[in-house]
Order: C-alpha cells, then structure tokens, then sequence
C-alpha cells in the first residue's frame, strides 16, 4: 500500500440506549434481569388488586341519600321564559331547528327549552337572545 491509505482496524462501539421506565417494567426485561442476576425490586401500590378507591367512599354517600328526605328535582325553564322563547322565536319566522342552527345547538334543545324540559342553561340562554334580538331573562 502506497497511496497513504491505510486501513482504520479500531473497533467501533455502539450502544443502545439505557431503557425507559415502561421498558424496564416490561416483563421481558424484567426477566433478562431475573437471568442475569440482577436485583430486582417489586413494589406493590396500596390498592393494587383492590376496588378501594370505588367503594370506600359510597357508604357515606348512601348514608346521606337514605338519611335525605327532601325530594331534589333539577331547575327547570321557568313558564315565563319558555313563552319569552317561543314568541321571539315565532316574532322572527323562524322554526326551531332554524333557530337552533342559528345558535349552533342541536333542534332537541330548543324543543326542550320551549316544553320546560331543559335545564336551564344561561350560556345557551345568552345565544337565544342574541339570536331572536330579545331579551328573555329578567332584567341584569
């Protein structure tokens, strides 16, 4: 040889990378380290393999609701606001689900303001009366 070349013979090492938590959870690695005679510490959560979290606080729950005898119902749209709605509504030749476009609500919500079923809701209150141009609650 030579042309000045010569060949590098020096060994070129290259390592993975250390592995991640989940990989060293990972039961392959778990049992190469098991193999190798590695340590292996195994460490159990407090309610590993229990329904701890779900059950332990229904009790009291429950001991609320049987001791509870008001009967709670949720608000509902009050008569004056439900009719407010439908002659805005009717005001402006629009159908419901023109109106529920409007306010980019699905048609059953204002089916369900205008029957009293909905719960009422003051940020889609808001939308109906920017929409109709009406105001529908009592005065701010």
């Amino acid at each position: 040889m030579s042309g000045g070349l010569s060949q590098d013979w020096e060994p070129v090492v290259i390592r993975k990378k250390a592995p991640t938590s989940a990989a060293r959870k990972d039961e392959k690695a778990v049992n190469a380290a098991r193999r190798s005679g590695a340590e292996i510490e195994t460490i159990r959560k407090s309610t590993a393999g229990t329904n701890k979290a779900a059950s332990s606080s229904t009790t009291l729950n429950t001991r609320k609701l049987d001791e509870d005898t008001e009967n709670l119902a949720h608000q509902k749209v009050p008569t004056e606001l439900k009719k407010a709605i439908m002659q805005a509504r009717q005001d402006k030749k629009l159908t419901q689900s023109q109106l529920a476009q409007l306010i980019n609500e699905k048609p059953q919500i204002i089916q369900e303001y205008e029957s009293g079923k909905a719960i009422p809701n003051q940020q889609i209150i808001s939308k109906l009366e920017r929409a109709l141009g009406a105001k529908l609650r009592g005065k701010k």
